[in-house]
This record gives structure tokens, sequence and C-alpha cells, in this order.
């Protein structure tokens, strides 16, 4: 026979207790209930009267007992977190935010399993906060009728698995983060291969299409040599114009579905201040995704000085150790490549000025040409396979492509028509470019290195600038002229429309009609 005995509170009896909970408390009573040695040890531990051997052997009886008692914690499903232990189910709500370390608020549920509705104890608070938490469990105590003991270690042994858990997976989510994408030795050969062959740029286009790209062969090639453009010290931006509907979003998604997950961050909306408070480094060749840059018109000032000065930063006001408050610098590095989409030409005009411009292909050829793309995919005709087989390819040469120095042997004798709008920025945006395309020809060109400085470099042909010439010759010439894209494509398709019908004037309605336009659009055309 083995005697034992109860360990009761602190100036606590059994009539006190009975007083203030009903009589199902001498039940967990008798659950918490010790051995007749441990209860003397305990006891011995209250005076500090026990040999250091009593101590261990207390130790490690405890220990054993709270390890047998841990019940069973399931943290298969984030968003609902649950323990359950001696009849008693904890549930997290929601479960744990990644973001502050420093605080764990949760939305905690503790019931009885079995129990009626009536017998459960909800309340959202921070599990760090010591006197809300102390309040949450006596209450739950005393509203579930079990032991004060019995919560108390549960939610010291919950609290420490969290912490355990959340840390774990803000480790892993920094990790994976911050992984490069890790190639094997075929794939790196099938990639160094790629851009070693001749016809670099013709067969880049070609299979950008084979990637599910319809059309654009000048914009989707602009805009795949922009987003390379990201690994360089002096990347390029670009904004795609058109009117809503004709598939701006679609080209940019689509071909940035060639560069690695890794390096892009895609935003649909942002705060004024959210750049500010990433890691230092955490955009440094970044490829910046906004998807309509109305809902990012608060962070237009931010994204201008992260792509002319690489870099911004900003003084806050902050707390130190002691709790006083003190001036606090953040600061994070670029560069990035900013790529965004928008209707409105005009109103962006000074993010404009630091992009190239491309202008959507809005004819009924390009049109027609996607609907076709869309009914054969929707009854199976399209090699889906082949086509995330180019994807993977192009997110390979991506990665294998070194941060090499390009220089231009060319550039004092290369210059822009005068006519050409801000030709400052023009001009630069121009050379940029021609060293872009010597840049994704790095495995074609001899490596050299400067006897001064000991710096790699590779050298511009005449080749890639003939490509330039080819492939800008539209966006320079828009940033030329006096009139929007979309109002120059109406003054173009006008002026055919009436050479065909014979006419030299029109009236509104009937061109409208004529070119399906709403009348909105066609009032700002003419008024221009």
């Amino acid at each position: 026979m083995i005697i034992s005995a109860v360990q009761m509170p602190h100036n606590e009896d059994i009539n006190s207790i009975l007083d203030g909970h009903s009589p199902d408390v001498l039940i967990e009573l008798l659950k918490s209930r010790v051995s007749m040695l441990e209860a003397k040890m305990i006891q011995k531990q209250e005076t500090s009267s026990f040999s250091i051997e009593e101590r261990e052997d207390l130790l490690e009886k405890r220990e054993n007992k709270q390890s047998s008692s841990t019940g069973k914690l399931d943290l298969s499903n984030p968003q609902l977190i649950t323990y359950i232990n001696n009849n008693i189910r904890y549930r997290l709500l929601g479960g744990i935010s990644l973001q502050h370390l420093d605080r764990m608020r949760a939305t905690l549920q503790i019931n009885l399993m079995g129990g009626t509705p009536l017998q459960s104890v909800r309340h959202t608070f921070d599990l760090y906060h010591s006197e809300h938490l102390h309040k949450f469990m006596r209450t739950a105590a005393d509203q579930l009728q079990v032991g004060l003991q019995q919560i108390q270690h549960d939610m010291a042994y919950l609290i420490e698995k969290l912490e355990n858990n959340r840390l774990a997976r803000t480790a892993s989510n920094q990790k994976q983060e911050n992984t490069k994408r890790e190639l094997s030795e075929k794939q790196r050969k099938a990639a160094i291969d790629y851009l070693s062959a001749p016809e670099l740029l013709k067969r880049t286009c070609e299979d950008i299409g084979r990637s599910g790209v319809i059309g654009e062969k000048t914009n989707r090639l602009v805009m795949y040599i922009c987003f390379t453009s990201r690994l360089r010290a002096m990347p390029l931006h670009i904004i795609s114009f058109g009117a809503s509907g004709t598939g701006k979003t679609y080209l940019q998604e689509k071909v940035a579905q060639l560069i690695p997950e890794q390096d892009i961050l895609e935003i649909t909306m942002i705060s004024d201040n959210a750049l500010y408070y990433v890691e230092k480094d955490a955009l440094k060749h970044k490829l910046i995704l906004i998807e309509d840059l109305e809902g990012a018109e608060n962070v237009l000032l931010t994204l201008r000085e992260l792509m002319s000065k690489l870099r911004i930063s900003k003084q806050v006001t902050i707390k130190d150790v002691n709790g006083q408050m003190k001036a606090g610098y953040l600061k994070v590095e670029g560069p990035v490549c900013v790529a965004s989409t928008t209707t409105k030409e005009k109103i962006y005009e000074d993010n404009a000025n630091r992009s190239l411009l491309i202008y959507r292909d809005g004819s009924e050829q390009q049109q027609e040409a996607i609907m076709d793309y869309q009914r054969h995919l929707s009854a199976g005709l399209i090699n889906e396979q082949q086509q995330n087989n180019i994807k993977a390819l192009f997110k390979d040469m991506q990665t294998v492509l070194r941060p090499l120095s390009v220089r231009n042997p060319y550039a004092p004798k290369l210059k822009i028509p005068p006519e050409v709008f801000k030709p400052l920025r023009s001009n630069a945006h121009y050379l940029q470019f021609i060293e872009c395309i010597t840049f994704y020809h790095q495995y074609q060109r001899d490596i050299k290195t400067c006897p001064m400085t000991k710096e790699k470099y590779i050298e511009t042909t005449l080749e890639d600038i003939g490509y330039a010439n080819i492939l800008l010759k539209d966006v320079l010439l828009a940033k030329a002229d006096e009139l929007s894209g979309a109002c120059r494509k109406f003054l173009e398709k006008l002026k055919k429309h009436l050479k065909q019908e014979g006419q030299s004037t029109f009236f509104a309605k009937q061109i409208r009609l004529a070119f399906k336009m709403s009348y909105p659009t066609l009032k700002r055309h003419l008024s221009v």
C-alpha cells in the first residue's frame, strides 16, 4: 500500500476550498496527490532544510511527473493550435504572430472535453503579460471548476512550446528567404550552354513566347532585359501603359515567371513606411512588381529615391533600453528593378521619367491571338509541362549570370536624337540598356582585367548596340512624342480609317461606334 498526501494551496484547508468551489474540486486535488516521501521533500524545500541529494531526487521525480502529464499538443495547423491535457482542451484561435517576438498576443479558449458551451473560457490577451495571464488562469479555474495548479502547469508548458515553435518557424522562414537557387551540375551546364549559343536574343524572344507570352515580341524582350538588369549595379526600371483590360498585368506577370521566386517582391497595396522596415539588404538586386501604381501611391516618393539613389533612409524616434526616447536611423540598400503598370500616364510622370515606357498592343489581332490561346488552353491543347520546363531553364540562366562589370568602348560616339524628351535620362537609359544586353551575353564575351583597378569586365560589341537600337526605337520615339502612347495610336488608327472610308471629316459618334470606344475615352483623345 502506498500512502499519499494532497498539497493544499497556501493558507487554505479543505473547508475553505469547499466554500469557494464546487465539490468537483476535490477530484482535481486528488489527481495532484503525491507520495508521503515526496510531500516530505516539498515541506523540506519550503523550509530549505534538505540535502543536495534529496533536492536532486525531488527535481527528477517532478520532471518525470511533468513529462508524463504534458498531454497532446497539435501544431499541424498554425491557425488553430490545440493542446489537450487531463480532459482540459486549450485552443489558440488564429495562431501566434511571427512578427513580434517581444509579445505573444493570442485568442485562447479553454474548455472541458465533452463539456457544455457554457463551460468554456475565451479571452484575447498577451500571454507574456503576467497580470493578465494570472487573472485569466484564475477565471478559468473557477469557471471550469478545476485546480488552479493544473491550469498553471498546462499554461507554462504550452507557452514554452509556443515559444520554441515560433522561433523555429521564424528561423525556417528566414532561411528560406535567404536561400539561393541551387542548381545541379546538369542544370548549370544546360543554362550555360543556352547562354553560350549564337543568336541568344532571338532564341530568348522565341522561348519567352513558348513559355506562354502571346505576341508583344518587342515588349516582352525589353521587359525581360530590364528584369535581368536587377543583377547589375545600376538596374533599369519599366512601366507598362495601356487601357484597362488590354493585358498590362498579364505581360508583367508572365515575364516575371522567368525570374527566380526569391528575387521577386510583389506589391498590390503597401503602406507609407513599409519599405523602411525591411532588413537592410532584403531588397538588394530584387525585382519589385507593382500591379498598379494606384495601389502604391503612398510609396511613390520612396520608390523614386530607391530607383535614383539606390538606397532609402529615414530618421525615426525609438526607445532605448532605459525607456528614453532617442533618434534612430533606418536604412535600406538597393539596387532594385521596379516594374509597374498603369492606365494614367501623365499622373505618374516623375516615376515614368526614371523608367523605360512600353505601350501594350491593343490591336484586334493581338486580342484575337490571346483569346485563341485561351481556347486552346481550355481544350487541353497546350503543353503546360513544356512551358514549365522553359520557365525553369530561364530561372537557371538567371542564377548562373555573374556580377561582371560592362564597358562600352563605343559609348563616346553614341548620340540620341535631340528631339527625345528628357534627353539626359533618356541617354542614360539608352546606354544602360546596351550594357544590359552585353551583360546577358557574358558567356559569349572574353573577360578582361583592368590593369589599374584589377576589375573584371566584359566589353560591348557593335552587335549589342544594334539590338538595342532595334528594341528601343519605339520606346525613345514615344518619349519624344507630345502625345501619349494611347492617344498616338488612336490618331494613327483614325487617319487609317478615314483614308479607307474616303472621308476628311467625321462625327464623334461615328468614330465611337466604328472603334467600339466608350464616350469618356473618345472625348479624352479628341480633347488633346
